[in-house]
């Protein structure tokens, strides 16, 4: 068994991976988690410098910090400031997300042991399934038509774009796929899906019903957007500040909405097991 195990930040998932560990008989600390927790095992730190003195192996949120002093949390919708680059030691295991490259490089001058839970491929595969069902959750509840037999148009098929086809397909929409490589429209073909090349969608855009982006540049311009029907429904996907211009959308009436870490939001128990599997793991590896 590791040592005791501390988690700080973030948002729901850290209170279902905090609660997973307690189950599975692990001693956890917790510093700035969502809810309360009551178990035997489970000890709220009064501060991130005790839980990082007291525990070996650290989870933090997704994103971990941007700035290695900043450490996000949905409690309060706040955040919480402290130097972790001060705090870690050779004798941890730093475990997060999206962790900033200059924490990496700190760590790794250091000797400690750092990973990023959203480098690994299995992780990510499995997050989209969560995206695309939370996805398809937002755009009924921005939409007064169905699903079914509704036109729709997925900008990028990479991993969540992939998965989010194959939702769509099963409630039987007519699905469109707009990419930039002439392979990635292979594929998608290959899939039964209709194709249009990324630089030629602004023909077709008036006759989209819902429109879902996963690429993180900007895609959906001005130029673009005068094109989209006027009742289309825009859910934006793709990393801060994601791939269509709000500030037009806005301004005329257009219905886009930037649905960030949805996986945390939707469905955080599925992805806390996760992640926990992965960490267990690592956990594992680590000991043996």
């Amino acid at each position: 068994m590791a040592k005791k195990i501390g988690i700080f930040g973030g948002d729901k998932r850290q209170v279902y991976m905090a609660l997973s560990l307690l189950n599975k008989g692990y001693s956890v600390y917790t510093y700035r988690l969502l809810d309360k927790i009551t178990h035997k095992n489970h000890t709220s730190a009064s501060g991130l410098d005790e839980l990082m003195k007291k525990c070996q192996v650290l989870i933090g949120p997704i994103p971990l910090t941007k700035d290695i002093v900043t450490i996000p949390s949905s409690a309060s919708n706040s955040s919480s400031s402290c130097n972790i680059a001060d705090l870690l030691n050779k004798d941890h295991m730093l475990i997060g997300g999206v962790i900033p490259q200059d924490l990496e490089d700190l760590c790794e001058n250091k000797g400690i042991f750092c990973y990023d839970l959203m480098r690994s491929d299995k992780i990510a595969i499995m997050n989209a399934i969560a995206t695309a069902e939370g996805t398809i959750l937002e755009a009924i509840k921005n939409s007064d038509r169905n699903i079914h037999n509704s036109n729709c148009l997925i900008l990028g098929y990479g991993r969540c774009g992939k998965v989010l086809a194959d939702k769509l397909k099963g409630l039987d929409a007519k699905v469109t796929i707009a990419a930039r490589r002439e392979a990635s429209l292979a594929y998608a073909q290959a899939a039964g899906f209709n194709t249009v090349l990324l630089d030629d969608i602004k023909s077709v855009l008036p006759k989209f019903h819902f429109i879902f982006n996963t690429i993180p540049s900007l895609v959906l311009d001005q130029n673009c957007l005068k094109n989209v029907s006027p009742d289309v429904v825009i859910i934006d996907i793709a990393s801060a500040p994601g791939g269509v211009d709000f500030e037009y959308a806005l301004n005329h009436g257009i219905n886009a909405k930037l649905c960030l870490g949805i996986p945390g939001k939707v469905s955080p128990r599925t992805s806390a097991d996760i992640l926990v599997a992965e960490i267990e793991a690592l956990i594992k590896e680590r000991s043996g």
